[in-house]
């Protein structure tokens, strides 16, 4: 089945629904609709067919998902690269996908401009033209890629998610499953794959006027109001962007009753964020999902759970009890590529209960393959006669049937035979007055403690609990993350100590 389907069935069944709301302006079902039949009409007329690949730059908007649907409903693929990808590797991307349309807005038009691959792209789109030709969803089966979506990294070849349109159903399918959206919710989402499912069941969409590519200089009463003009009744949101509105409810003391429901995920949520979002939102029910571009959900808590855990006497962060569909395990952690063929080969590796290692998955919702990476399929997958495992990169242990996350297998730093977890240790200096974040990173031999604050370091060197460290170094703003902004980022902090 074509994944569009979903959105067309939606359609039919509540064409009158406001479909995406955007700039005060919306738009219904039944209009998105129409307009998706006539890009894809357009886009079939330019030349392009079932199989194809196109390259999309287009921000997240009507317009968006207004040609996403319409390129699936050829059958062709979208391709996404990481907006904040350089140009060589955006060209190295460009290269893999060999894309045979282009479409973006003005802006993104100079990047043909720069890049000799993109040049190459033979069908340039118009993003804004349309045709009243006759339409119809082309037929694909659940192999036939819908979407490829490229995380660039900074080194070696980009690593691109393959999803099949059979994915994205067994996708949909999991997250209608933990979100339960109805046709007669609003939803708040900054989390495009949430808004994907909401058009999947008929409810309607905010997409926010602000640009959150940088949380700390959005206008938060703006937000506020929209949410208050819209009478939206639940956030899809990622953690950063969250806690900042969250911090703003409390400090302006307005009310947020009206939102009944809460979800975030891409990062982590610790036991203080999840009471500043009860003190944010008491009448709301909040819920944090752990997961990952590969398989989404894992795992989910409610945050009044997560709210009376402590991170240190538990020795993790509580992360839930895992999604019925998915299936856990607990590994021995290495670096090497893991190449097994039996369930029982998968058993040998498998740690004590309880015991930490690297969090292992599978189910139908996880994905299978990435595409033309067969270097970034070894490393990632472990394959047995019967299943595919995606091996998160998170270390963590299972107990009492909750997961706990130790953080990046990768940060881990070996110490007096056992291990330090960076990851424990900024839950740590979280919680210190006058440190915003902080982490431990092994650098040139030494275990440097890195703060993020604006106080003296004789005052900050006081405070630190008993963390092992042989050098401390003080900095305005530690690097995060370009897509959620709420984990360090360690690969950019390495390379600026």
């Amino acid at each position: 089945m074509n994944i569009v389907n979903l959105f067309a069935n939606a359609a039919r069944s509540h064409p009158d629904n406001a479909a995406i709301i955007f700039q005060n302006k919306t738009i219904s079902y039944s209009g998105l609709q129409s307009q998706v039949f006539k890009t894809a009409a357009y886009f079939q007329h330019k030349g392009i067919s079932k199989g194809d690949r196109v390259l999309v730059f287009v921000p997240m908007s009507p317009d968006l998902y207004r040609i996403v649907l319409a390129i699936f409903s050829l059958g062709a693929t979208a391709v996404f690269v990481d907006d904040w990808a350089g140009l060589k590797r955006l060209s190295m991307c460009c290269r893999i996908a060999e894309c045979k349309g282009f479409v973006g807005i003005p802006k993104a038009h100079l990047l043909r401009i720069l890049s000799k691959e993109i040049r190459k792209i033979p069908v340039v789109l118009n993003r804004n033209k349309m045709l009243n030709d006759g339409m119809e969803i082309i037929e694909t089966g659940d192999d036939d890629t819908a979407l490829i979506t490229f995380t660039t990294g900074t080194t070696g070849i980009p690593k691109a998610a393959k999803r099949t349109h059979g994915f994205l159903k067994a996708q949909f399918d999991a997250l209608t499953d933990e979100i339960q959206p109805g046709h007669q919710d609003i939803d708040l989402t900054l989390l495009p794959i949430v808004l994907f499912v909401n058009l999947g069941v008929g409810a309607t969409s905010l997409i926010l006027k602000e640009k959150i590519s940088k949380p700390d200089e959005v206008n938060y009463e703006n937000i506020v109001s929209e949410i208050a003009k819209h009478r939206v009744n639940r956030i899809t949101s990622s953690p950063y962007l969250l806690l900042k509105l969250s911090e703003h409810y409390i400090k302006t003391k307005q009310k947020t009753n009206s939102i009944k429901q809460i979800f975030t995920g891409g990062a982590a949520v610790y036991p203080e964020d999840a009471q500043l979002l009860i003190q944010a939102f008491p009448d709301s029910d909040i819920n944090i999902v752990y997961g990952s571009t590969e398989a989404e959900p894992i795992s989910s808590i409610k945050a009044k759970d997560l709210a009376v855990c402590d991170v240190a006497e538990e020795k993790g962060l509580r992360v839930g009890i895992p999604y019925h569909g998915t299936t856990v395990k607990i590994v021995s952690i290495s670096q090497d590529v893991i190449e097994i063929h039996t369930e029982e080969d998968l058993k040998q590796l498998e740690v004590a209960p309880g015991e930490t290692g690297e969090i292992i998955v599978s189910g139908n919702h996880v994905l299978k393959e990435y595409y033309k990476n067969p270097e970034a399929l070894k490393r990632n997958k472990i394959f047995t006669k019967n299943e595919t495992w995606h091996r998160t990169g998170d270390s963590g242990f299972v107990l009492n049937n909750s997961l706990f996350l130790t953080g990046r297998c990768k940060d881990l730093i070996s110490y007096k035979d056992n291990f330090l977890s960076p990851f424990l240790i900024e839950s740590q200096l979280r919680k210190i007055p006058g440190i915003r974040t902080g982490t431990l990173i092994e650098h040139s031999g030494k275990l440097l403690l890195i703060v993020e604050t604006d106080q003296l370091k004789s005052e900050i060197i006081k405070r630190i609990p008993e963390i092992p460290y042989d050098e401390i170094i003080l900095k305005k703003q530690i690097p995060r993350d370009p897509r959620h902004h709420s984990r360090i980022d360690m690969e950019r902090l390495r390379e600026e100590v």
